[in-house]
């Protein structure tokens, strides 16, 4: 199946937000295909538009091959990488391409930098940790404490979010670094992380940040984030399963990493130890330039503009076309009396994505998602990941929740279709 352009310019002009053209661009989302199924599951990983597809096919039948080679196949590969180290960069506005190393997920790259670290910790022997993170983002740093590590716990408000005013008072001059999510994959709370890093950068710490989840929500900004570190996974970012590391080139350099004796001590090789999925980094590549194409059709003017400019483009559509599908599940949510853990605040929806961490009245989460599945919606439940969070909003850890995760390519019919399923099991709707 030959890619085609996701969007045109008329179907841009229909609406504030071509949703019909974006639906299009995935296969999964065709209804002969998938029998009418609502994916609300998208924080446990996105579906890839058709683009998408045909780089890892392409890839696999054309050149399946290692790199470093002098044949047409491998210099393919070669290629193909430093296209996908380019589209990176742009994504998330580093300031050289070198800064991006590609592996195989987020938790492993938190891993190698945590280890690192563990090696350097001299008199700064502190790291702040958060309890609104991912576990990734917090274990692989308390596995630090053998190395002589010593933890602050910077803790998630009742409003659901992290406030760089209780961050300051944890930092001292043995602060070695700030651990913190962008966006939390349980809740869905927005953390302020400029305000966290000037707050670090103050001290003399570093910040390391977990976009997994920000990824397809909003616009990554390295630079305006003034972060140290970040990282992120291709699969929620509507790209195969990988990963993909950035830091500032010195960080990087200074890094004590494993390599082979033969690879330079230099990022990105000294990061990119053994092979990677080479089909999944063109898979990723593939997915900058869909939503670069999404960018380039919202353009009203049709005039020539950087790369970046169309992913600013796209990625500040897809938020506010978000904020409007979080409205939408905050009254499903309200109108069944459901408990929404995080904002709920409606005048406050900027400060989230639409990713609803809830709990019905009287019902099991576990049933909520098991009737829901029946009615071919794709929930979740569970502690997400996020143990300390769900010990936090006093939720046991061996039922915690119900989540609703929802992207770009969702539609309001479709959250109106999942309360109608609610209310089909519970009386409080």
């Amino acid at each position: 199946m030959q890619a085609k352009g996701i969007l045109s310019s008329d179907s841009v002009a229909a609406a504030s937000f071509p949703i019909a053209g974006v639906r299009a661009a995935f296969p999964a989302l065709n209804s002969a295909r998938n029998q009418g199924f609502v994916f609300l599951d998208n924080a446990a990983g996105a579906q890839i538009p058709q683009i998408v597809f045909d780089a890892v096919n392409r890839h696999l039948l054309e050149c399946n091959v290692q790199r470093g080679g002098r044949y047409v196949h491998s210099r393919e590969v070669d290629a193909t990488v430093a296209r996908a180290r380019q589209s990176v960069a742009d994504l998330v506005n580093a300031r050289d391409p070198s800064e991006i190393a590609f592996g195989m997920n987020a938790t492993s790259f938190i891993r190698l930098v945590s280890l690192a670290i563990g090696q350097t910790l001299g008199a700064r022997n502190e790291i702040v940790v958060t309890d609104l993170d991912h576990e990734a983002n917090v274990a692989t740093w308390l596995a630090l404490e053998r190395s002589g590590a010593k933890f602050q716990w910077w803790k998630v408000r009742g409003d659901g979010l992290l406030h760089a005013d209780d961050l300051a008072p944890l930092l001292s001059t043995k602060t070695r670094l700030v651990a913190c999510t962008l966006t939390s994959n349980a809740i869905g709370s927005i953390v302020d992380v400029a305000a966290a890093a000037k707050v670090a950068h103050r001290s003399g710490a570093e910040i390391f940040l977990d976009a997994v989840h920000f990824g397809p929500h909003g616009l990554i900004d390295v630079q305006a984030f003034d972060c140290d570190y970040l990282v992120c996974s291709g699969y929620k970012i509507f790209a195969p399963h990988m990963g993909f590391l950035w830091g500032r080139r010195e960080l990087l350099q200074a890094l004590p990493t494993f390599r082979e004796d033969f690879i330079p001590d230099e990022p990105p090789g000294k990061i990119e130890a053994g092979t990677f999925i080479y089909e999944n980094v063109a898979g990723m590549d593939a997915a900058v330039r869909y939503l670069e194409e999404l960018g380039n059709a919202l353009h009203v003017e049709k005039k020539a503009v950087s790369r970046r400019a169309s992913l600013e483009k796209a990625l500040t559509a897809i938020q506010a076309y978000e904020q409007g599908l979080s409205l939408e599940m905050l009254d499903v949510l309200k109108n069944c009396g459901a408990t929404v853990y995080g904002v709920s605040d409606k005048n406050r929806v900027s400060l989230r994505v639409p990713t609803l961490c809830f709990n019905l009245p009287k019902i099991p989460p576990a049933r909520v998602t098991e009737e829901l599945a029946r009615a071919n919606i794709g929930i979740r439940d569970g502690h997400m990941y996020t143990p300390r969070l769900m010990k936090r909003l006093g939720l046991a850890l061996e039922s915690g929740a119900v989540r609703a995760s929802l992207v770009h390519y969702n539609t309001r019919e479709e959250v109106r279709r999942f309360g109608r399923a609610l209310a089909e099991i519970s009386p409080s709707c």
